[in-house]
């Protein structure tokens, strides 16, 4: 299993950059570059090319809206060169939200639109001329949409591979079916390994079923909040990240149009998501917190004692799990890299022997 760690997009870069290098010698796999509506990753991840050697980068996520999926080709390749080979395209529909609410484009077909910009992707780093016409992406436009004078170009320089990795942030089974088929990494979120297959067993299978062999393995990529202790700082992370978790069950968007909440009615938690959502939307947040089951705080995230996070990383292996992310919660820079570090040991410890 790969070990990563994330940069977030509210983390103070200028303390963030010596403690990924720090990461690099301990033996983080890669780095997580997060992107909303903050500064752009690209020049964080063009920053850290520079001031790391090994360590893969990835962008968590690009949204596929907005940027044209010529502009994400080139930006891929071209942080693909300067890191000599190391960048890993991370694509997302993101949400009307940030779509609509911050860059002022349609939220429209998000399914199809992240298909079209694989596939422009995959021909802009073989450098093939762009003649490309998909049900929403059109390249080069036709005449009744632009000039005319538009034609197919291929890209100037040579791409340093023609198979750059691509990795998308999926929730719902159909565009989970999508991931699996197309992409070479998924990036699930809140992900319960005990219960994932509830959520998207059918969905994988589907979309392995149609995969291309040349694609390889799907690359399955859990992101997970850490902290490894005892006493009153896991309660505290434990009680904020559930906080968290009725943010997005109870908050993120209407009662019958909520991603998360209908997450977890197919892990089977259908009736607390419903108490967490009824009174969220009542104003009750901490009411909301209070319902939201036990077995999805301790089954997503990494917060306990070493031995229950040793427990936690041999079930995510099992359902799985191919590269783990975290997002270590200690304080201070150095705790985080302790963190880190414990989890890393964790990880290269043999494996236990089978029954």
């Amino acid at each position: 299993m790969r070990l990563g760690i994330v940069v977030d997009y509210s983390d103070d870069f200028r303390a963030a950059v010596p403690a990924v290098q720090q990461a690099e010698r301990l033996g983080v796999d890669v780095v997580s570059v997060a992107e909303a509506y903050s500064f752009d990753a690209v020049s964080r991840l063009g920053y850290l090319a520079a001031a790391t050697e090994r360590v893969a980068l990835q962008s968590a996520i690009l949204g596929v809206f907005s940027r044209t999926p010529a502009a994400l080709a080139m930006t891929a390749a071209g942080l693909d060169d300067v890191s000599g080979g190391r960048f890993e395209l991370g694509l997302g529909a993101s949400g009307p939200q940030v779509v609509e609410g911050f860059h002022g484009v349609p939220y429209a077909a998000p399914l199809t639109r992240i298909r079209e910009t694989v596939e422009v992707c995959r021909m802009v780093w073989r450098r093939e001329p762009l003649a490309f016409e998909g049900r929403r992406v059109r390249v080069p436009l036709p005449p009744d949409q632009g000039t005319g004078l538009g034609k197919p170009l291929k890209l100037v320089n040579r791409p340093r591979r023609e198979r750059i990795p691509i990795a998308i942030a999926a929730l719902t089974p159909k565009s989970v079916a999508q991931t699996a088929e197309i992409a070479d990494g998924w990036m699930p979120v809140f992900y319960l390994p005990e219960r994932a297959h509830l959520a998207w067993g059918d969905a994988l299978d589907a979309g392995r079923a149609a995969r291309d062999t040349a694609l390889g393995p799907l690359d399955v990529q859990v992101t997970m909040p850490l902290l490894i202790g005892e006493g009153p700082a896991l309660d505290a992370a434990r009680a904020a990240y559930r906080d968290r978790l009725a943010l997005y069950v109870g908050g993120m968007g209407a009662r019958d149009a909520n991603f998360y909440a209908d997450l977890a009615a197919r892990y089977g938690l259908g009736e607390a998501a419903a108490v967490v959502q009824d009174r969220y939307l009542a104003g009750d947040k901490a009411g909301a917190a209070g319902a939201v089951p036990g077995e999805l705080v301790e089954g997503t995230a990494l917060i306990g004692d070493e031995a229950h996070v040793r427990t936690r990383l041999q079930a995510l292996a099992s359902s799985g799990v191919t590269t783990l992310t975290v997002q270590p919660l200690a304080p201070t820079p150095d705790g985080r890299l302790e963190q880190f570090a414990a989890v890393r040991a964790l990880l290269d410890e043999p494996a236990p022997p089978r029954a």
